[in-house]
Parts: structure tokens; sequence; C-alpha cells
């Protein structure tokens, strides 16, 4: 009797393929537009249906996503743009990416040329806008790694 693998033969190996449509998922922008982030009362010297006007645009453009959510957590931090990997970032170890504070029109820029060049595990992201990276709330975190 063999005693070597017992548990070979138990448990399947770890799926590394995707299949369907997560085989070709672009790099994604999250927008939130909750209860700050949007908000020109809030935030009067920011161009808020611009911002969200530009990086459709832009997606449109360069082949990645954008989708708009109610409130994110961090409203300190407004406007917050979470960058989520394509499959294929995903797979070279990309993972989602949160920016905070993103109003200005060159912070938009940023994400978007980072979004078209692949995202995060696919390019690097500009070193300024590195600086405005910021941690995503705790309960976001734990729900990430269910």
């Amino acid at each position: 009797m063999d005693h070597a693998s017992p548990m070979s033969s138990r448990f399947p190996a770890p799926r590394t393929t995707l299949i369907g449509a997560a085989q070709q998922r672009p790099c994604t922008l999250v927008v939130c537009r909750g209860c700050c982030c949007g908000d020109p009362r809030k935030h009067p010297g920011t161009d808020h249906v611009w911002q969200l006007e530009r990086l459709r645009a832009a997606a449109a453009e360069s082949g990645f996503q954008v989708r708009t959510t109610d409130c994110l957590g961090p409203c300190d931090q407004a406007n917050v743009i979470v960058v989520q990997p394509s499959a294929a970032g995903r797979r070279a170890g990309g993972r989602a990416t949160w920016v905070g504070f993103a109003m200005d029109d060159d912070c938009t820029e940023e994400v978007i040329g980072w979004a078209a060049a692949g995202g995060p595990g696919i390019a690097q992201p500009p070193v300024t806008l590195e600086l405005q990276f910021i941690q995503p709330p705790r309960d976001a975190r734990v729900r990430s790694r269910r």
C-alpha cells in the first residue's frame, strides 16, 4: 500500500486558469460617488461630472472599464478611485489599489494613463500617483480575503 500521497487524491489541485469572461477582464476603475466623493457641496472646486466623463471617454478609447459605486468608506480621503487589475494583471500578482484625494486633473490623467497601460500587475503607476495611494477601510480588506 502506498502511503506517500494520501492527500493528493482527496483535494483537487488549485485552479490556475480562468474561464469565461474572467480570462479577458480588463483593468477596471471603481469610482466612488457616495456621500462625499463626487459631491460638489463638499468639494466645490472639483468638476466631478467632468472627471467621470473624462474617465469614461478614456476607457472607451483605451479598453479599460469604469464603474461607479456608492460610498467606499474613506470619506476623509475623497474622491476615491479603486484601480482593479485586469485578469492578466491579477495573474502577474497585481492587486486592487486605492487612490485617495483624486480630485484634480493631473491625478485623473495619471489614473487614466496607468489603467491604459494595463494597471496593477502590468504597469508601474506614476510615482506622483503613488503618493495618493491609501489603505482600504478595514471591512473592505476583510471582504477581499473571502
